[in-house]
Formats: structure tokens, sequence, C-alpha cells
């Protein structure tokens, strides 16, 4: 079974209340957009994925080393352009600084982990994303 994510608008900003069924978060939109800019924005929400996906990757694959590691940290950022006829094209830096007893392979090897990990290969990959349709009370029963 895939994953699925329930949304419910709220009334102030673009805030919406989002969740898997076990955790929550806040998404908005920046004031710059009629939001209130109390949550993450939709354009962050996606980044962080990519950012915690790595960052990830790259502790699971010192751990299965056996490699002593400690901080992971990094700083992503998402930069949107809009070319010929509306379409996007995104660019996403990754800088990620690992502290630990590593020598340079060792830490060239958990980069280049990190950049193939599950969301940067499945952003990279093929999608199918169908229209919306309206959600029925019996639909919203089975996501509950």
């Amino acid at each position: 079974m895939g994953k699925k994510i329930s949304i419910k608008n709220l009334p102030t900003g673009y805030q919406s209340l989002i969740t898997n069924g076990r955790h929550a978060i806040v998404g908005d939109e920046p004031t710059a957009s009629a939001g209130t800019d109390l949550g993450f924005s939709p354009e962050d929400l996606i980044l962080s994925s990519i950012a915690m996906c790595k960052v990830a990757t790259v502790r699971y694959i010192a751990r299965k080393n056996k490699w002593e590691i400690g901080e992971v940290d990094g700083e992503f950022e998402l930069n949107v352009k809009r070319g010929e006829a509306g379409k996007l094209s995104t660019h996403v830096t990754a800088k990620i600084k690992i502290e630990g007893d590593l020598n340079a392979e060792q830490k060239r090897e958990l980069l280049k982990q990190a950049d193939a990990c599950y969301v940067h290969r499945m952003i990279e990959g093929e999608w199918s994303i169908e229209n919306a349709v309206e959600l029925t009370e019996e639909a919203e029963k089975v996501l509950v």
C-alpha cells in the first residue's frame, strides 16, 4: 500500500493541518503569497524531504559500515525558474557536513550515497500525478 496524507485547510491564511495518521505538521504560504507564514510552504516541504532523506542515508550507510560519526548537518537550497511556456526548472543545492573520524574516501562515499537516497531517486524518476477529483464522504471514511 502506498503512502497517504490527509490535509485539512484551516480558516486563517492558507494554513493546513497535514497528517499521515500518526504525525501532523502545519503548512502555510508566506505572507508575500497572502498566507500567514506560520508553517512550512509547499516548497519547504519538498526541500525538507530531500534534505531529510540525504542526511538519514548518510547516517544509515555510516552505521552499516560501522563508521563512527557525530553530527550530520546540512544546508539545502531550492531555486525555481520559469522557462518557455511557463515550464518550471528546479535546481537544488545540497551541502552536508559530517563530523567524525572519517578519511576523505569515506566522506566521499557517504556523500555519493546521500545523492542516491530514495527521495532523490524518486524525484528524478518517472511521475504520474492524477488530476484532482472531489473527495466524497465515502472516500473520506477510507482515509481515516
